[in-house]
C-alpha cells in the first residue's frame, strides 16, 4: 500500500493540505521526500515522528495515542461550551470546527474535521487537522470546548492501558508535546494494535 501523509496539513511541503501534496506527487511535481514526516528505512515507508516517553515538562507518559488504521489522527470527541450551537449552526459531518480545548486546559486553538455531530448532546466526533486548515476554508468557531473522549491505537511506551485506571498519555502529533491524563474505559486487542477509548481528559 502506498505511503500517505498523516493529515497534519502543516504546509511545510509547500502545499496547503496533505491531499493537495499527494496530487502534486502523482503529477510528478513533488516528491514524498518534500514532506517532513516522510522517511525511508530499509525500504519501509513510515511517518517520522518518534516519542521519547517524556513530555515537555518532564512527565513520563504511558503510551502515545495513534490514529486508527487509514485515519489522519486519533478520533477526538468534543462538546462546545455552548452545546446548543451544534444544532443552531447545523454543524454536520465534513464541516470544519475551530476552538480551544479550554476544558482540559490546552492553550492552543485547534482545527477539527467533523466526522459526526449529535444535535441533542452537542457531542462532535472529529479528527484534528493542522493549523493551516482554518485559513483555507470557512469554519464554525465555537471558541472553547471540553474534550469528552479520545479513541485510537495505543503505542505502549512505559505501560499499556488498563481499564478503569487514570493514565498519562500523549496524543500523536501534539504540537506542544504535553501529556494528558484520562480514564481508560475501553481496551480492545485488534490486528492494528491496542484500540482504546479514553474519557475524562485532563492536563495535569
Amino acid at each position: 500500500m502506498a505511503w500517505v501523509p498523516g493529515g497534519k496539513d502543516c504546509g511545510a511541503c509547500g502545499t496547503a493540505t496533505c491531499e493537495q501534496f499527494l496530487l502534486h506527487v502523482r503529477a510528478g511535481e513533488k516528491s514524498y521526500k518534500d514532506c517532513p514526516y516522510y522517511e525511508t528505512e530499509e525500504g519501509v515507508r513510515r511517518e517520522a515522528p518518534t516519542y521519547s516517553g517524556t513530555d515537555v515538562l518532564g512527565n513520563e507518559y504511558d503510551f502515545v495515542l495513534r490514529p486508527l488504521p487509514g485515519e489522519p489522527s486519533a478520533r477526538k470527541f468534543i462538546v462546545p461550551f455552548r452545546a446548543d450551537l451544534v444544532e443552531r449552526w447545523g454543524i454536520a459531518a465534513g464541516d470544519l470546527v475551530t476552538g480551544r480545548p479550554a476544558g482540559p486546559g490546552c492553550p492552543l486553538y485547534h482545527a477539527l474535521r467533523v466526522l459526526s455531530a449529535n444535535p441533542i448532546t452537542g457531542v462532535l466526533e472529529c479528527h484534528t487537522l493542522g493549523p493551516l486548515a482554518a485559513r483555507k476554508e470557512k469554519s464554525h468557531d465555537v471558541q472553547a470546548y471540553n474534550v469528552h473522549a479520545f479513541e485510537g491505537i495505543a503505542e505502549v511506551i512505559h505501560h499499556g492501558p488498563v481499564i478503569g485506571k487514570r493514565q498519562r498519555f500523549l496524543p500523536g502529533y501534539c504540537m506542544i508535546n504535553l501529556s494528558h491524563t484520562a480514564v481508560v474505559n475501553m481496551v480492545l486487542k485488534k490486528r492494528a494494535g491496542i484500540h482504546v477509548r479514553l474519557e475524562d481528559i485532563r492536563i495535569l
